[in-house]
């Protein structure tokens, strides 16, 4: 699925929920008056990483990747902080799949060399900024902003073999930030709350080869994750 395709289902999803709007009854009045509320999400994702290249051994070194669509879910406690801030505590799995591809190599002899897989399974922590606008009947708009840590289950980065042996390593310990839009919408039993956010690594995830003039990595200055949240809260 692409990034248009995710913005796609965000708009679509909120212009059918603005329709139903036109019911006036206000459904959880009392909602917001809560110091402390609970919750769960789940939703798709689709990332990528961030490549900057350096100067290195490896003439004409070009990398590329090939993101695929993944899916999260997770649990929510909100803490409200004033009628327009809540501190939210979003901790899940996320999990997804790239390909890496190394165009620069000689793929004759053997071309799984050129080509690396990385499925990825996350524990994912975000703790994120809440600012919503007054009520308006049964909707209210909200931002996110915030940070998260995200445990890489899937990193091998104890592993001593690296790429020489066909093994592509990154970080365990990864941190981003997050920025986001949503909306609330009030039902009869519950809140709904469709969301779409960026998130976008810190700090360098790639864990280099033993060999400092490596073809995989010896080239690369930066990889980090960045990608697209779609997320579909109940609460």
């Amino acid at each position: 699925m692409s990034k248009r395709s995710l913005f796609f289902s965000f708009f679509l999803i909120t212009s059918i929920s603005f329709y139903a709007q036109s019911e006036r009854v206000e459904y959880l009045p009392t909602f917001d008056r809560k110091p402390l509320h609970y919750g769960f999400y789940f939703g798709i994702n689709q990332n990528d990483f961030k490549l900057n290249l350096r100067e290195s051994n490896v003439t004409d070194a070009n990398i590329t990747v090939e993101p695929t669509a993944g899916f999260n879910v997770g649990l929510i406690a909100d803490f409200k902080l004033h009628k327009n801030l809540n501190l939210r505590l979003e901790p899940g799995l996320v999990s997804n799949s790239k390909r890496i591809l190394f165009n620069h190599l000689n793929t004759s002899s053997n071309p799984q060399d050129s080509i690396r897989e990385i499925g990825s399974t996350y524990l994912h922590i975000p703790l994120v900024f809440k600012f919503s606008t007054d009520r308006y009947k049964n909707i209210r708009p909200y931002l996110l902003t915030g940070v998260s840590y995200n445990y890489n289950f899937s990193s091998n980065e104890a592993n001593q073999d690296d790429n020489s042996a066909g093994q592509f390593r990154m970080t365990t310990h990864n941190f981003m930030y997050e920025v986001g839009i949503g909306l609330d919408f009030y039902l009869y039993y519950f809140k709904f709350s469709p969301s779409i956010r960026g998130f976008f690594a810190f700090n360098n995830e790639i864990k280099y080869d033993d060999d400092p003039n490596s073809q995989w990595t010896s080239p690369i200055n930066f990889m980090g994750t960045r990608g697209i949240f779609l997320n579909f809260a109940f609460e």
